[in-house]
């Protein structure tokens, strides 16, 4: 391998500004279309078209052995940048990119009519794509170079499927994204793989110095998977005929010279370093040769031009990817010289086939005679690009043909024998070029025997000038890169010249070398293309005769209703509504893997303490004995009591342990959970239904014992585990210097994760938010007309009348006899608020005793509970006259809004800022803005539990006053 000095770079070049300026102008090109109709696309054009421009500039640069490298800091903490370069290869691949793309845009402006609906859309799409397959050849960084990959994956989708109106379009769309999502995937690993076995991230590095061992081989054919998808590599190769479903702009540009291109970027990108992996050059080779076989044979055979087309793609395709693939300097000379070729002249072809579609509305190459002598400037176009396609001399396609047989003969691959075998393929594959070229340009613009010639009356849409510019341009093109091929040369020979040389020595890209094998390979390739065209009815009977039945079209989509079949079976087998079999699978994984590995590799204490003091043994026994007498009550309420003696237990756990603050809130949820757990009861039947078998309920039992074993064997574990001084150890002096204040516990959640916590009210107002849209279809239930104003009547409904409430609490009015507890009333007149003032002081006193905003709000939470309880719904209605959602708004909104105030007064987001000042009678006074976030904790949690108390509650109550009116209130309120 050639190595050279690289010369100083700058990176002051714009590579991010092309990308920039296609961003925009894809952005901007609907409101364009809108402006200026289809005459937008011109406008569009312009920014591929500078970006051609400036690519060209840069010639000299790459040609003298330098580069332009561009890098942007992305996420330094992760080390993530975007990494940019412009060489050799790069350089090539972009001019195509972008040169090809301006073209295909003007086109556009006379492919579409002006009444066309979504060519906005289609406009902005195009643009897109076109900026990321740049992005694509520019990215140096793998991580990048993954982003764009699926980038252009997605707007092909977009592109192919169109407005989704079509349902052949929308298969074809869908089919594409599968497969090259799937190979992009298989590629991001293998880049993984690859740049971990290397050292680095960026490709220059990369292939400059690879890695090896079996890491780098399984990344090697990972990043192949992903390169053969996306070049439509057998047996991938159906998707794109497939994609024909597209418009024609579409198909010249995507799927002849820009995203199919990609998989050949790639692997000509990584052949310098990876081409001696074992594995690359069997599976790039092989697969090559067998898709240049199979596009040729398939394209003889079909009538539709652009499918036709399209399997002729396909077959240069595998003849690209052989060539830059092979691992040596002259074949990726001529590789690079044969894809610029191919783009040229497949494009070319594809605008012709739209020319001709637009202009009769017939593609069937049966039902068209006589166009050439009706559109002879499209006849010449089309014929010069099939003859640069074909490899005649002058053109420039003949120049890379010429120089890959050469290479081969002289053998250009290390093994001998494989050389022969290719070159064979190639051979036979362009024989096969040639009759398909013939019968392309026959099928298009010849005369045919017994069908009329299409009469210019015929034509529905004379193409005009400007519609025939793209496809002449890009023909000529090819014409003058033949001649002009030395020029040429000193680009290619940059990038070959990262590749060894195996044949004796390499010839530079010439239009004429001497009389030599290649020569008179090329004329085998072409006596041997017309005499198939010659013969092509007798071909066609050959075909049919040997025809095979399966295909790999069918094979996926057996593949497909496979994978639905076995899907259905899965979740017919899984997901049967079984909580305990749900929750039994996810414990015996548990066992397997956790279980195990601590049996097996964990270290376990030198010292085990059963406890501290006896009250902890007392406290362990207590929730025992509550767990075992869960499982054998058998009325529901008397379980959910029973179980709530286990959570107090660990609450009285934590005060053994100087944990107050913990203990409190572990009490106050474990109260308020057992009222969520009641009101969910009332739905169901009071007792448990049939007990298990005695078999099931013994292996339930030994599940739960042996995971309750794992749990603690894996607490035990991570306490002795610990080697380092924890962070918890600064923690309280962090609190209080940093943080104001004493309750660590409140501390860390307002300030120090403040982030953590306000992802969870966020979690919790989504969650509420939910449940009420569920429960309530219109409005929630349970609110009077007005507060401190209620609506009563008899049971007539037209002597209505209002009367300002003088008490609260009325339960007379509000709730049935039999419903009614006087004990419950009078304490709750005497507790309500008591209980509020101590959730206000557990709210402000929090940051440095325990308490909080969370504890306080579950407070509070908890005295509506108590009204509801004593007064029924209507009296929770006149307690918290307020929508929850309101409540829980407006929490989110303190909460987060605290983030802002830390901005202004400058620090960062969420840090606690703090107005100090020396007040009278209370002296000196601190005032952090993390309480003010604690306040929105507060409400949140107030407007959750009364949005649960609306829905499971009074919503009930409700519906069984319906059900059975005699348990209504004596004076029934109206309600909202």
């Amino acid at each position: 391998m050639h190595q050279h000095a690289r010369p100083t770079t700058t990176g002051r070049d714009p590579l991010g500004l092309l990308l920039l300026l296609h961003l925009v102008a894809a952005v901007a090109a609907p409101l364009l279309v809108r402006w200026w109709g289809r005459q937008a696309f011109l406008a569009l054009a312009l920014v591929p078209g500078a970006a051609f421009g400036w690519v060209l500039t840069r010639l000299g640069t790459v040609t003298g052995g330098g580069e332009v490298t561009e890098t942007v800091s992305w996420i330094p903490a992760l080390d993530l940048q975007v990494a940019l370069r412009l060489d050799a290869l790069a350089l090539t691949f972009a001019a195509l990119v972008t040169g090809v793309g301006a073209l295909v845009l003007v086109y556009c402006a006379r492919y579409f009519e002006p009444d066309d609906e979504g060519i906005g859309r289609f406009a902005g799409v195009m643009t897109a794509f076109a900026g990321s397959m740049l992005g694509l050849v520019l990215a140096d960084d793998v991580l990048v170079l993954y982003v764009f990959w699926e980038l252009t994956t997605v707007f092909s989708f977009l592109l192919i499927g169109g407005s989704g109106a079509k349902l052949a379009g929308r298969r074809a769309a869908s089919q594409a994204l599968l497969l090259t999502t799937a190979g992009g995937l298989a590629m991001l690993v293998g880049l993984l793989m690859i740049s971990s076995a290397s050292g680095s991230r960026l490709l220059s590095e990369i292939v400059t110095a690879p890695g090896s061992g079996p890491v780098m081989v399984a990344g090697t054919m990972l990043v192949l998977a992903g390169a053969v998808t996306k070049s439509a590599m057998v047996p991938f190769h159906f998707w794109l005929p497939a994609a024909m479903e597209a418009p024609t702009p579409v198909s010249a540009y995507l799927h002849a010279a820009a995203m199919v291109k990609a998989g050949i970027y790639l692997v000509a990108r990584l052949a310098p370093g990876l081409a001696d992996v074992p594995g690359w050059r069997p599976v790039v080779l092989g697969l090559g040769v067998a898709t240049m076989l199979i596009g040729g044979w398939r394209s003889l055979r079909q009538n539709d031009l652009k499918l036709l087309l399209a399997f002729s793609t396909v077959s240069q395709l595998g003849f690209l990817i052989t060539m830059v693939g092979a691992g040596s300097e002259e074949l990726a000379a001529a590789g690079l010289a044969m894809t610029v070729a191919h783009a040229l002249s497949k494009s070319t072809l594809f605008l012709s086939v739209g020319v001709v579609d637009h202009a009769t509305g017939v593609r069937d190459l049966r039902l068209l005679s006589g166009l050439g002598r009706r559109m002879p400037v499209l006849a010449v176009t089309a014929s010069l690009a099939a003859a640069s396609l074909v490899g005649l001399p002058p053109f420039l396609g003949f120049v890379g043909k010429e120089a890959a047989f050469t290479a081969l003969w002289d053998g250009g691959l290390p093994d001998r024998l494989s050389a022969v075998v290719v070159l064979v393929g190639l051979v036979l594959g362009s024989v096969f070029t040639a009759a398909y070229c013939a019968r392309f340009l026959w099928g298009a613009f010849a005369r045919k025997p017994g069908l009329p010639d299409s009469a210019p009356e015929e034509l529905e849409h004379h193409p005009g000038p400007l519609f025939l510019t793209a496809p002449a341009v890009l023909a000529l093109a090819g014409l003058a890169a033949g001649p002009a091929s030395p020029l040429l040369d000193e680009l290619v020979v940059r990038y070959a010249e990262t590749l060894p040389l195996i044949a004796p020595e390499a010839e530079h890209l010439a239009l004429w070398h001497g009389v030599q094998p290649a020569l008179g390979l090329s004329a085998v390739t072409l006596l041997g293309g017309a005499a198939l065209f010659a013969l092509r009815s007798q071909f066609t009977r050959l075909q049919h005769r040997v025809a095979v039945g399966a295909s790999a079209d069918e094979g996926y989509w057996n593949t497909l209703q496979a994978l639905d079949r076995v899907a259905v079976g899965v979740t017919g087998t899984t997901q049967r509504g079984s909580l305990p079999t749900y929750l039994g699978t996810i414990l015996v994984v548990v066992l397997l893997l956790p279980g195990s590995v601590l049996l097996a590799r964990t270290p376990w204490p030198d010292e085990w303490r059963a406890w501290d003091t006896p009250l902890q043994a007392l406290v362990g026994a207590i929730v025992l004995a509550a767990a075992v007498l869960t499982i054998r009550i058998r009325q529901r309420l008397s379980a959910v009591l029973a179980v709530g003696v286990t959570g107090y237990g660990l609450a009285l756990l934590f005060v053994l342990h100087g944990a107050p603050d913990l203990a409190l809130t572990q009490f106050l949820v474990e109260t308020l959970s057992l009222v969520v757990f009641v009101l969910v009861l009332r739905k169901l039947p009071k007792d448990i239904g049939d007990r298990h078998r005695p078999a099931e309920r013994t292996v339930r039992a030994v599940i739960a014992v042996c995971v309750g074993l794992v749990m603690a064997g894996v607490g035990a574990a991570a306490l002795s585990a610990r080697t380092a001084t924890p962070v918890s150890a600064d923690i309280p002096e962090l609190a209080l210097e940093e943080g104001h204040g004493e309750n660590v516990v409140n501390v860390i959640l307002v300030d120090i994760r403040a982030w953590d916590t306000l992802g969870e009210l966020s979690v919790l107002v989504v969650a509420a938010t939910g449940v009420a849209s569920l429960v309530f279809l219109r409005r929630r239930t349970g609110a009077v007309d007005r507060a401190g104003e209620e609506h009563t009547s008899g049971h007539d409904d037209t002597n209505a009348r209002r009367a300002p409430r003088r008490r609260w609490l009325s339960a007379s009015s509000t709730l049935a006899p039999q419903r009614r507890s006087v004990v419950l009333e009078v304490t709750t007149r005497f507790l309500f608020h008591t209980i509020v003032v101590f959730a206000l002081f557990l709210l402000f006193s929090g940051h440095n005793d325990p308490g909080g905003g969370f504890a306080g709000g579950l407070v509070a939470a908890l005295a509506l509970v108590l009204r509801y309880l004593a007064g029924g719904r209507y009296e929770l209605g006149e307690a918290a006259p307020i929508d929850p959602g309101v409540l829980l708004g407006a929490g989110l909104l303190l909460a987060g809004g605290t983030g802002g105030v830390a901005l202004l007064l400058g620090g960062q987001v969420l840090e606690s800022a703090y107005l100090e000042a020396d007040l009278p009678v209370l002296g000196h006074a601190s005032l952090p803005t993390a309480l003010f976030f604690d306040i929105g904790v507060f409400l949140i949690v107030v407007g959750l539990v009364l949005d649960i108390l609306r829905s499971l509650g009074a919503e009930q109550d409700r519906q069984e006053d319906e059900d059975d009116p005699a348990d209504a209130a004596p004076d029934e309120v109206i309600v909202r």
